[in-house]
């Protein structure tokens, strides 16, 4: 039962999933409002961020089963609207972010308090919903997991991306010096705006020498991945001795092969690296948001929001996503 009363009524525009495939899965229904139960609050959503997560999670290509029917929308953020039992240190009104997990394409969205993240006060609701996957997953694929070091170097790739634009900012705000990969030079100028030292187009023909010669030759310590396929291997080619491969996505959809002769002969570290589970560690989900708060305080990083999408458009978001359209985060925006 909510302990505190909504002013919504009783259904509402939501993304449905029933069956999972192509962008073309995701159908616009009008949809009951949900309610929060103990321990939840229900935010009246004013942007949802979109991942590559989502549109493999509607394919049913994520790293978990995605059970249908459901409502995507993984991160978004608004206003809250209703309190469940038991809620505390959130009023009413309040804006706020969620890493709910699903729920967010929808006019209405409950998400767990403990998922919820403040909003700074000169953020729109579009930054406050590209802000937390792309982040936190910076955040740990720079310090926690990849233990960069100032001074280092770090390749990342799909610069212009979500995560790459978080990623060139949380490298360069830990003193890192970044190589950055990216399918155009417009999404190489974003990259260099966002203070990348040395950018490079993805299909360069010379590109795993480039990115070694950029790090004086010994190739790069640190590596976020997120291409896989057969460009893993080019991710090995270009990481220095005793560097570290962080593995974030597998964008290629294809599958990677590993010789452990090699990680053996060069002393090479490859990482998995899933937001969820790190996020299941209170000690490390608390470092993190208080590291990555001080950064947003200073204006050192700055969520960059890409293409903006209403509701019914949804399935187009998933797919210029898909098609590498887009650069920063994709934004759907369900009031509208």
């Amino acid at each position: 039962m909510m302990t505190t009363e909504s002013a919504a009524g009783t259904t509402m525009r939501g993304i449905w999933v029933e069956e999972l495939g192509t962008p073309d899965v995701l159908h616009l229904r009008e949809l009951p409002v949900p309610n929060p139960a103990a321990g939840e609050v229900r935010l009246k959503v004013e942007a949802v961020g979109i991942n590559f997560a989502d549109v493999l999670a509607a394919a049913g290509q994520y790293l978990t089963r995605t059970r249908v029917p459901y409502t995507p929308g993984m991160e978004f953020a608004g206003t809250i609207d209703a309190l469940g039992e038991g809620v505390t240190g959130v009023q009413v009104g309040q804006r706020v972010a969620s890493l709910g997990g699903r729920g967010g394409l929808a006019e209405y969205a409950v998400s767990p308090a403990a998922a919820l993240l403040p909003v700074p006060e000169s953020f729109s609701a579009a930054q406050a919903a590209a802000f937390p996957v792309s982040y936190f997953t910076a955040w740990f694929g720079l310090k926690t997991l990849g233990r960069g070091v100032e001074g280092e170097w770090v390749l990342v790739q799909a610069a212009a991306g979500a995560l790459g634009t978080a990623s060139i900012q949380v490298a360069k705000a830990l003193g890192l010096k970044v190589v950055a990969m990216a399918s155009t030079e417009a999404k190489l100028n974003l990259a260099r705006s966002l203070g990348a030292d040395v950018t490079l187009l993805q299909d360069d023909p010379e590109r795993v020498q480039k990115v070694r010669d950029a790090a004086g030759g010994r190739g790069v310590p640190l590596v976020l991945e997120v291409v896989g396929g057969p460009r893993f291997q080019e991710s090995l080619d270009m990481t220095a001795n005793q560097g570290r491969v962080i593995v974030i996505g597998n964008a290629s959809r294809e599958q990677a092969g590993v010789r452990p002769v090699e990680l053996m002969k060069r002393n090479l570290t490859v990482t998995g690296l899933w937001l969820t589970s790190l996020m299941q560690d209170p000690a490390l989900a608390r470092e993190a948001a208080q590291e990555l708060a001080k950064l947003l305080a200073t204006g050192t990083v700055v969520p960059q929001v890409g293409q903006t999408y209403a509701l019914a458009d949804s399935a187009r978001a998933f797919r210029d996503i898909m098609d590498r359209k887009t650069t920063g985060k994709v934004i759907i925006e369900p009031q509208r």
